[in-house]
This record gives C-alpha cells, sequence and structure tokens, in this order.
C-alpha cells in the first residue's frame, strides 16, 4: 500500500476527531496522482472527495485491511503503525503551520530505515505553501 497522510509541523493529524485543514489544490493533487489505481479512504475523508468525479475512490471503514500493494490509502486519523510492513512508499503532505492536535503520525521514519526520495513545494489553494515528501525504504 502507498500511504497518504497531511500532517503539521508536529505531525499532528487531527483534533478533537476532525481534520487540521484541508485543501482543494491537494485533493486534486491526490487525485491525479492516483488516477488509474485504486484510492482506498474511510467514511469521514469520503466526504473531503464527495463534489469529485473520481472512479478510484473506494470507501470502506477498514480499508486498511483491504488496500493491496500498489493501492493508495488516504489516511486522516488512523492509527497506521501496525501497517507499516504493508507499507511500499509513504507521502507525507505538510501544512507548514503547527495546529492543535491529539492524532498524531506514529512512524519514526529515519528510524524505521525510510529515506525520503523527493521533496515538492506547491501552492495550495488555502495555504501558501504545502510540501509534499516521499518516503520509501
Amino acid at each position: 500500500m502507498i500511504l497518504i497522510v497531511c500532517v503539521d509541523d508536529d505531525n499532528g493529524m487531527m483534533f478533537n476527531r476532525r481534520r487540521q485543514s484541508q485543501d482543494r489544490v491537494l485533493r486534486e493533487r491526490v487525485l491525479g496522482m492516483t488516477a488509474g489505481s485504486r484510492l482506498w479512504m474511510n467514511h469521514y475523508t469520503e466526504k473531503q472527495f464527495a463534489t469529485e468525479n473520481a472512479p478510484q475512490i473506494n470507501v470502506d471503514d477498514g480499508f486498511l485491511n483491504e488496500a493491496a500493494p500498489g493501492d493508495y490509502c488516504f489516511v486522516e486519523g488512523d492509527d497506521v503503525a501496525d501497517y507499516e510492513k504493508w507499507m511500499e512508499k509513504i507521502i507525507l503532505y505538510k501544512w507548514n503551520r503547527r495546529y492543535p492536535g491529539d492524532t498524531h503520525f506514529s512512524i519514526p521514519l529515519q528510524a524505521h530505515g525510510w529515506r525520503l526520495t523527493r521533496s515538492t513545494d506547491f501552492v495550495g489553494s488555502s495555504h501558501e505553501k504545502i510540501t509534499e515528501e516521499v518516503y520509501e525504504r
């Protein structure tokens, strides 16, 4: 599976069971990247993509158990540590801000052998700068 996660400067993902932020340009980027593949998400995340015509989206609250090799998983609040052994790649979108957070991305990337293979900044619709980081083993 290829993991997609949005985090703040403290690796925060959610606060009070809500996403910290969202961005239209980021969603368009994810949909472009996943075209022709499967993009898994839960029902909460599906609400972000509700106006998109994206046949690659598969919705299941247990999606991390359903994803096959090569499938993308957009994770907002799930603890993914137990699924790390099945991850082929991790794509982090960094908001480059600090938000209140009570749910955090829990994989210590460098300590677990993940290496940064690409980093790209782009302008979002709600953020002046969003950083896309791609990690591989």
